[in-house]
């Protein structure tokens, strides 16, 4: 399946159930990056807004750039509270932004998915001159205590191609690599979901590689979910722990990297 296609059928999931960021991360690049009331900001694969949101509620504009059309009209919804949104059609690789037309290039999330030589070419296309770009991953805590460890085995046993789209995501050289030869900046912060059993299960669920409604091993997978959340539960919730991680830089126009 096409990236771009993965997630038309998890829309509702994902917005309901993936996690959002930490409103820190505004401040950081606000200070880091030297933005201001006027900046323009361009959420590349921006999904259903979960990171534009962010910097919506401080007053940015902000392009969100998304090439699924279901994810793209869930992200729409937000412009109704917020004026300075843009919704278009593009991708990481073609964004169909002016050149020159961005101060702040951000990712949450999806750089795995890119290719990277070509996103490379495309972000300083778009980023006016001294113009930064942030790669944001909530990095999902993956082992140490029963919780973790029983969720992580869930996505092993059920998960149709997780192991293959785990092997994607991107190492820190490779991120570094991405920045080279400038400095690669990095910052991270702690987050975290509290979630009921409808919670876990949509959560599990926006996963691109988890069995849906339909599938052979769907009612399995919900009956293990079930047991997890039952034997782990503390006053109805289990909660799900994250370390947000935020790379940043600008880019140089000639780079060479793997």
């Amino acid at each position: 399946m096409k990236p771009a296609e993965r997630f038309t059928s998890r829309v509702e999931s994902y917005r309901r159930h993936r996690p959002g960021y930490p409103r820190a991360i505004v401040g950081l690049l606000a200070r880091e990056c030297g933005l201001n009331p006027d900046s323009i900001i361009a959420d590349i694969a921006a999904g259903t807004g979960l990171l534009t949101e962010i910097f919506l509620e401080q007053k940015y504009a902000v392009i969100a750039i998304e090439p699924n059309q279901a994810m793209r009209e869930a992200g729409q919804e937000l412009i109704e509270e917020y004026p300075r949104l843009q919704c278009i059609t593009g991708t990481a690789e073609a964004t169909g932004l002016a050149g020159n037309s961005v101060d702040l290039v951000t990712v949450g999330q999806a750089m795995h998915w890119f290719d990277l030589v070509r996103a490379h070419a495309e972000f300083r296309r778009i980023l006016r001159p001294q113009g930064w770009c942030a790669v944001i991953y909530n990095n999902r805590r993956m082992d140490g205590d029963s919780f973790h460890d029983g969720y992580e085995q869930i996505l092993t046993s059920f998960g149709t191609d997780y192991e293959n789209v785990k092997g994607s995501h991107l190492a820190e050289a490779e991120l570094k690599a991405f920045f080279a030869p400038q400095e690669m900046k990095c910052a991270t912060f702690s987050n975290a979901q509290d979630l009921t059993l409808e919670g876990l299960e949509g959560r599990i669920l926006s996963s691109s590689y988890m069995p849906q409604p339909g599938h052979p091993r769907h009612e399995a997978m919900h009956k293990t979910i079930a047991e997890l959340f039952a034997r782990e539960q503390k006053n109805g919730h289990v909660r799900l722990e994250y370390e947000c991680t935020v790379t940043y830089g600008q880019l140089t126009p000639q780079v060479q990297f793997v």
